[in-house]
């Protein structure tokens, strides 16, 4: 069972631990932590995945590259780390990255680190099935335009916007062959 680490309004860790099944109930005033991880290419293009059909919320829709709850005794960084890996096989090495921005929600905080990435191949990539059918490259109208038929995410078009701003101005360059 998947547990989480729960914080003050601060980002300060409470000491208490949440299990996924009963995030619902989380303490009042107690928060937790998530990531994204939004990888692009040296075109300018996002990857996205496609969740799978059984995956809730937004089953069977298209989301940003990766992301996922911060599990108990990670920080921001390491479950990046984790989730990236887990989903997309991707080895990368957040150590000295910050997020690039960090979105807060009803019941915690949301990291986004943005990275760039040639991956030449994405076959090449091993995707967990359990979450993840499909991925693709896609440009930020690629994007707007699943969004406005209801297959992506429901995220806000200036928001897919600024990440595609941001990417401009953030982190250095690899290749994954």
């Amino acid at each position: 069972m998947e547990k989480f680490d729960l914080f003050d309004i601060d980002r300060k860790n409470l000491g208490l631990k949440q299990d996924r099944d009963s995030l619902v109930t989380m303490p009042s005033q107690t928060y937790r932590q998530v990531v994204h991880v939004v990888i692009f290419n040296s075109e300018g293009k996002m990857l996205i995945q496609q969740r799978q059909v059984n995956k809730n919320p937004y089953p069977n829709m298209w989301d940003i590259s990766c992301g996922g709850s911060v599990q108990s005794g990670e920080n921001s960084r390491q479950g990046a780390t984790r989730e990236l890996f887990e989903e997309l096989s991707i080895s990368y090495d957040f150590t000295n990255t910050r997020p690039a921005l960090t979105i807060n929600f009803n019941q915690g905080f949301d990291d986004f680190y943005i990275i760039n990435l040639d991956i030449n191949d994405l076959k090449t990539l091993s995707i967990q099935n359990s979450e993840v059918q499909s991925v693709k490259w896609a440009s930020k109208e690629d994007i707007i335009k699943l969004n406005n038929m209801s297959m992506f995410v429901p995220y806000y078009e200036s928001f897919i916007s600024f990440l595609f701003e941001l990417r401009l101005h953030h982190y250095g360059s690899h290749r994954v062959n």
